[in-house]
């Protein structure tokens, strides 16, 4: 199995200096503490940014950023699906299993039965062409969970053309306000099968032991309720979206790609990200630490995983964030291969 493509990073170097002082609150830590604005112009062009007035969950009376956009205007979307068994990597997106990216290329696809220790998997033909979504409808219909038989063993691939009127509108605080007591992600995901519940464990191919979920912190009973299933956005204002259902695409024998930059398209949701590979921009730090790649809901910072040392933070708490003085508290990114970006909001967000 190859590894998984090293792409061109497409780097926008900014300051960060978008501070103000203020008093948050960190696992009850009642310490004056950098509290950091969003930066509105971290948007890019294309991407509509506006204030409005907004109520947070907890009740605070603010101003929020409403963000409007549609497809990303930093990298291109897509190859998902190889043509042939023959075709290299290029030719397709990527697909992420437990905790780990891997290309899909024809060998990927030609190899489902022996990766998945299921027969039942064969999605190409007797000269090697690989069965792929080709119309809209096709694409409707092979996502939805209880699409039987007529699209067993396809290459699930919708393009942007399905998606050319499609824009989503985002809310964030202008300003994070942190709280003593996160808040888990509503259930749901995006994606194709994202309509349906998770399968019967009869109605799953066998794969092996999985790992405990990555998005499933612990204690989750300090969480005080459900927040949005969006995680975040990134800076070309495309969604950083729930796990995909990767058991309800493998419960059809379907495989519902992501393209090198972690997204792929539904007629409904658009254009989404499931992984941060590190292809949409991002914005270098001048301390060695993780480059900032957009927001999540409530409004702190979002960044890579890893610090340029090649390190992930060790001081991370149950959401994935943590605290400096330069970027006040802000959360790391989840693997590429894990299929999830943080795991619970620490601030308050638009209900």
């Amino acid at each position: 199995m190859q590894k998984f493509k090293l792409v061109p990073m497409l780097l926008m170097i900014f300051v960060l200096s978008s501070s103000i002082g203020g008093k948050g609150e960190l696992k009850g830590d009642t310490t004056a503490e950098t509290v950091v604005a969003v930066n509105p112009d971290f948007f890019l062009e294309g991407t509509k940014v506006s204030t409005v007035p907004c109520t947070l969950s907890d009740g605070t009376k603010t101003t929020c950023y409403q963000i409007v956009a549609g497809t990303p205007a930093d990298h291109d979307m897509g190859p998902w699906c190889p043509d042939n068994i023959a075709d290299g990597a290029e030719a397709g997106g990527i697909w992420l299993e437990n905790g780990e990216v891997h290309d899909v290329d024809g060998e990927f696809i030609r190899n489902l039965a022996t990766f998945y220790n299921d027969d039942s998997w064969l999605m190409y033909d007797a000269n090697g062409d690989i069965y792929v979504t080709k119309t809209e409808e096709d694409c409707i219909n092979a996502a939805n969970p209880n699409v039987g038989e007529a699209y067993k063993n396809f290459c699930v691939e919708c393009i942007p053309d399905y998606i050319a009127d499609v824009t989503r509108t985002w809310m964030i605080p202008t300003t994070p306000v942190k709280l003593a007591t996160s808040a888990y992600f509503a259930r749901g995901a995006g994606g194709p099968g994202e309509a349906g519940g998770r399968p019967e464990p009869g109605q799953r191919p066998e794969r092996g032991d999985r790992p405990a979920p990555g998005n499933r912190p612990e204690r989750r009973q300090e969480a005080m309720g459900f927040g949005p299933q969006t995680r975040g956005i990134a800076f070309n204002g495309v969604e950083f979206s729930a796990s995909a259902p990767v058991d309800n695409i493998l419960g059809a024998y379907t495989i519902a790609p992501f393209d090198d930059a972690g997204g792929h398209i539904n007629v409904h949701q658009g254009y989404h990200y499931h992984a941060a590979t590190g292809v949409s921009t991002q914005i270098k730090q001048k301390d060695g630490h993780a480059p900032m790649i957009g927001y999540a809901m409530d409004g702190h910072g979002i960044y890579a995983q890893l610090n340029e040392d090649g390190n992930e933070p060790g001081d991370l708490d149950g959401c994935r964030g943590h605290y400096d003085d330069v970027r006040g508290y802000h959360y790391h990114v989840d693997a590429p291969g894990a299929n999830n970006f943080i795991n619970c909001l620490a601030g308050a967000y638009i209900n």
